[in-house]
């Protein structure tokens, strides 16, 4: 990927200097700079009230009382990991992170989530079920608002950003039904084939 994306940039360079427009490089990359900076400000604002709404529900006792509320679902997507563990509630914040479309936010999540799915791992270089379910589901993110993705729109002037809202639902429950669906079909052919 990398030298494809230098090949772009290398030829586009040779180009303009054949045609005597270097200018135009000089502006494209100052302008993409100033516009990379605004973007990352913005994105730093929501991911900031995020993980403040996290730590604020962690620390207030929410996160356990959601995790209670959506065990009989967990319990069914999870079965390997014991009642009350630590990976259920990090499973639960990466997932709400990803509902409201803060990716970013997710991230750390996600990496403590996979620690703690270690923790119970008897094979520490091969991955659980539960690892591969929990990878299945976050790679697919249900999105019920895509924030992140709201916000650049404003940044960049759109007249409705949040005019996206039923596309992206739509894509993202088809996508997460078919990872789930996924993983159980794959998984229970893996323990057929193991039995034999």
């Amino acid at each position: 990927m990398n030298f494809i994306f230098s090949l772009f940039i290398l030829t586009g360079i040779i180009v303009a200097a054949a045609n005597g427009r270097i200018d135009i490089i000089t502006t494209a990359a100052m302008t993409s700079a100033a516009n990379a900076v605004q973007r990352a400000i913005t994105l730093i604002g929501i991911i900031s009230l995020w993980l403040g709404i996290a730590r604020v529900a962690e620390e207030s006792g929410l996160i356990n009382i959601l995790s209670r509320l959506i065990a009989p679902l967990f319990r069914w997507l999870f079965p390997s990991i014991p009642k009350g563990h630590p990976a259920l509630g990090c499973i639960l914040m990466n997932l709400s992170a990803n509902m409201l479309g803060f990716g970013n936010a997710a991230t750390p999540f996600g990496l403590k989530a996979m620690q703690e799915l270690q923790r119970l791992n008897d094979k520490p270089d091969t991955a659980t079920e539960a690892m591969c379910t929990f990878l299945a589901i976050n790679t697919s993110s249900v999105t019920i608002v895509p924030a992140t993705l709201i916000a650049l729109r404003a940044s960049t002037g759109s007249q409705n950003p949040s005019e996206i809202m039923g596309a992206v639902l739509f894509a993202t429950t088809c996508s997460t039904m078919a990872a789930i669906l996924g993983d159980i079909v794959i998984r229970n052919l893996y323990r057929r084939r193991r039995s034999y």
